[in-house]
């Protein structure tokens, strides 16, 4: 298979997995009002311009995804990065994972389409707890100094933006989802402002 071919193919996947779960959300469409579901496909489209600017690395960068819901953020970056890491407080949350990564799976073995790899690591917990980053550092050997992406819906993000600054590294991305037209500073985070909302919804901020 050519590197073409294997492109197209992981693109069909990533197809695949967008639809998938952008046909299960919750919070503004479906049950469970105190969620909200990133919209899988539009973060996608914010993925490619952020490979494209070089701020996402296929196959070198690592991600962690600070309140990951059911994990369907970090099984369609799984794809693109070398770990995919996320953090729940509400285990029935996080146990919702499985069954859909398995009702995926099934759906993409069907279409001849990749399986997510094994580079996905989920841990209930605070994202703000050092108990937490120890879990990570266990099991998946990554420090929070390690990781080049952070995520996170809107909610927290504040809190989260005070993690990042003290723990992650100088030139480490964070990514807010479900911005609009405001666009929230943080102490010692720099937006990026020419490429800040991504699709209208994600902004991209620098720790300097």
């Amino acid at each position: 298979m050519t590197d073409t071919a294997a492109d197209r193919t992981t693109q069909k996947t990533l197809d695949k997995v967008a639809s998938f779960y952008d046909g299960r959300k919750v919070g503004d469409v479906g049950p469970l009002g105190f969620r909200r579901s990133t919209d899988i496909a539009t973060l996608g489209n914010c993925i490619a311009v952020m490979m494209d600017e070089g701020l996402l690395r296929p196959g070198e960068s690592s991600f962690l995804d600070l309140g990951c819901a059911d994990g369907r953020v970090n099984v369609f970056m799984s794809y693109l990065v070398k770990i995919s890491a996320g953090i729940e407080m509400d285990e029935l949350t996080l146990e919702e994972y499985e069954p859909l990564k398995q009702e995926l799976e099934e759906a993409l073995k069907a279409h001849k389409l990749k399986v997510p790899p094994e580079n996905i690591f989920l841990f209930p917990g605070d994202a703000l707890d050092s108990q937490t980053h120890m879990a990570i550092r266990d099991s998946a050997d990554f420090d929070l100094s390690d990781f080049d992406l952070f995520y996170t819906y809107l909610i927290m993000h504040e809190e989260f933006s005070r993690l990042v600054l003290k723990k992650a590294k100088r030139g480490a991305i964070f990514m807010v989802y479900g911005l609009d037209r405001i666009m929230p500073r943080y102490k010692g985070l720099r937006l990026i402002e020419k490429l800040s909302p991504l699709e209208g919804i994600l902004a991209l901020y620098r720790k300097i």
